[in-house]
């Protein structure tokens, strides 16, 4: 443990367990002595999503510490999430020593193979015991799980950051004696000699084979969701300026592609007017990382013949499920560099100075629609919460409708803060304790998430209690999984629609969260957003907002602001 932070581990998760006692026990000295922040939690898919949320926050890998068997099997959604969204992830289990393996011994299974298809490297200690291993192999151990989990970016051996798993057998006596633990601290605290690990390997890539698009024709910049470390954000963001100027082309980007508001031809209003944006010859087409939420966005792409070049951020796996691009995974700052780029601001062309004044005129248009004043629907929810919302504040937005949602209809206002969501799997498991997470790390924070993902992870509440991060959750309650409100499915009734898709549950989410010391209101009108925010934010630690919608309507509105969208006039 003590290799790990001279490595630059801060954070760990620990979850209870015998077999891990001895890792509990550890963590535990290293946190009273100042050189650990630890949380601990009873459930393990929960602890591993909370990891994962003050990693992603954080920008370096955090740890998850469980016992042995089923314990194990229950971080996988998160360990499978951490993979997909290329965040560093440390899950640290204890195991049986190889003695009790195949024999029928209790709680003893085949535990290392449980996450290995989604970890970037599995690391095993001695088969005989933790005790068998010199302190030179434990360290290097802990080496190779830090530096795979940071990831690399190398000609040879790609690789971006991600989950890696260190399981480690365990002897009896698993738990040392009282009178052992102080002598073992200064143990640790007396160890000054300096640890050489790297933190991350080289980030070098040859530019040979680089695909490459010409800035001086037409194209368009596609920035989905950002797969990196926090670390390297502003670099990235540099990147993307200095493309755009010297090519002038506008910028569809997603929410979650954490780039500045004011970068120029950025559209905020492009999923609503897709249909609109043509150009007389074939745009050429730079792709940022994942595709953004949004079917339309993959028809327009593949109805576009031009040249399209797919860039990531080290992740060396193919994103482009529609197969139209070419992929290089150097980063765009290394793609930049690999080619000559003029320093001289090329203006918009005159087709794409019409896409933006279309923009600017749905954006007028939106605020006509989308009234703070009524009923609550889930699209003027999503128009008038990002601009109520102080200045700043993250969003963490659930990965079903309310992720969609803001893209469509939040608008300049929803961009202009750094914005979440866990789409590697976009699963709706871990939701409340991914924000816990965030949250802990980042400070104050709304998580807008739908009824059945908050009722998914209840037990993120847990993380909640005493001195709980300072997190609003807005409740979007329409009554069971609207998202399948929005899908062609035909059914014979309404009743038999909710049986199969919808899933109502007859829970009270204000009795769930006070059960748990989590204060809540609900909220009866959109009129009524201001004062419920305000109350909300001032708060210590964390709240609930309930807003109850309805899904049938908000599905039909949906279908009817987007059908007026396309008549829509430009603006000045």
């Amino acid at each position: 443990m003590k290799g790990l932070i001279e490595l630059g581990l801060r954070r760990l998760v620990l979850c209870p367990g015998s077999r891990s006692g001895s890792l509990a026990t550890a963590a535990g000295l290293l946190a009273s002595s100042g050189q650990l922040q630890l949380n601990t939690a009873i459930d393990e898919r929960s602890a591993a999503f909370l990891a994962l949320g003050l990693a992603t926050a954080g920008g370096t890998g955090v740890a998850v510490v469980t016992t042995s068997g089923t314990a194990v099997a229950n971080l996988l959604p998160a360990v499978i999430e951490a993979d997909r969204s290329c965040q560093p992830l440390l899950v640290i289990t204890a195991d049986r020593p190889i003695r009790l393996k195949a024999c029928g011994a209790n709680q003893t299974v085949n535990q290392e193979h449980f996450l290995r298809p989604a970890c970037r490297w599995f690391g095993d200690g001695a088969p005989e015991g933790l005790h068998a291993m010199a302190s030179p192999a434990v360290l290097e151990l802990a080496a190779l799980a830090w530096s795979q989990a940071h990831g690399s970016n190398q000609a040879v051996d790609q690789a971006a950051a991600g989950p890696v798993h260190l399981n480690l057998p365990v002897e009896e006596p698993i738990h040392a004696a009282l009178a052992e633990h102080q002598p073992l601290l200064d143990a640790v605290l007396a160890h000054d000699e300096a640890l050489l690990f790297p933190l991350r390997p080289s980030t070098t890539q040859s530019h040979r084979d680089v695909p490459r698009l010409d800035p001086s024709r037409p194209g368009v910049v596609i920035a989905g969701p950002w797969r990196g470390l926090s670390q390297d954000l502003s670099v990235y963001q540099q990147a993307v300026r200095a493309w755009l100027v010297c090519s002038g082309w506008p910028l569809l980007a997603d929410p979650l592609a954490a780039l500045p508001v004011d970068l120029p031809g950025r559209l905020h209003h492009w999923d609503l007017q897709l249909e609109q944006l043509t150009s007389p010859e074939p745009l050429q087409v730079l792709r940022l990382g994942p595709l953004p939420a949004s079917r339309r966005l993959e028809v327009w792409l593949q109805r576009n013949a031009g040249d399209q070049v797919l860039i990531t951020e080290g992740e060396p796996r193919y994103l482009d499920p529609l197969g139209l691009a070419k992929q290089w995974s150097g980063g765009l700052a290394a793609w930049c560099s690999a080619q000559p780029l003029d320093q001289a601001s090329r203006p918009l062309s005159a087709d794409h100075s019409a896409w933006l004044r279309r923009d600017q005129g749905l954006g007028l248009w939106l605020e006509k629609q989308l009234v703070p004043e009524g009923p609550v629907s889930e699209p003027a929810l999503a128009f008038q919460l990002a601009d109520l919302l102080p200045p700043g504040l993250p969003v963490m937005l659930a990965a079903s409708s309310p992720v969609r949602d803001w893209l469509t209809w939040s608008g300049r206002a929803g961009s202009n803060r750094r914005c979440f969501s866990f789409r590697g799997a976009s699963g709706i498991d871990g939701t409340l304790s991914l924000a816990m997470g965030l949250a802990l790390e980042t400070g104050p924070m709304l998580l807008v998430t739908g009824d059945l993902a908050l009722l998914h992870d209840s037990n993120g509440w847990l993380h909640g209690q005493s001195d709980g991060p300072p997190l609003v959750v807005l409740l979007i309650d329409n009554g069971g999984g609207g998202i399948f409100q929005q899908l062609p499915i035909e059914q014979d009734s309404p009743q038999r629609f909710d049986a199969l898709f919808a899933m109502p549950q007859r829970v009270n989410p204000i009795a769930l969260a006070a059960a748990h010391g989590v204060p809540g209101r609900s909220i009866a009108a959109i009129d009524d957003l201001p004062e419920a925010l305000s109350w909300a934010l001032a708060q210590q630690g964390p709240v609930l907002l309930r807003v109850c919608t309805d899904r049938h309507a908000d599905a039909a509105f949906r279908r009817k602001l987007r059908l007026a969208a396309q008549n829509v006039e430009p603006g000045v």
